[in-house]
């Protein structure tokens, strides 16, 4: 006997979503995925006239899984960086 397990389609895992939260101002945290984590950071550190490769460096790492390496630059650019439940 079929069964019609074989004919549900499973979707795609989704991108995970993460939560960035600006240690400097506690008001900014937000939900994105790693592709728009260059266009926020890039854009909180430009209200305090900073410009840093350091951001490309941690949506790399952040979407390689890297996490130790993440950590640390979120540390460095005094950001938290947490994957959304």
């Amino acid at each position: 006997m079929k069964t019609m397990s074989r004919l549900v389609r499973h979707p795609h895992p989704a991108s995970p979503t993460y939560v960035l939260t600006d240690r400097l101002h506690r008001e900014r945290t937000v939900c994105v995925t790693a592709d728009e984590i260059i266009a926020t950071v890039s854009t909180w550190l430009a209200t305090l006239g900073v410009q840093t490769p350091l951001v490309e460096e941690l949506c790399r790492t952040v979407r390689d899984g890297a996490r130790a390496e993440a950590h640390a630059i979120a540390d460095t650019l005094s950001l938290d960086v947490t994957v959304a439940a």
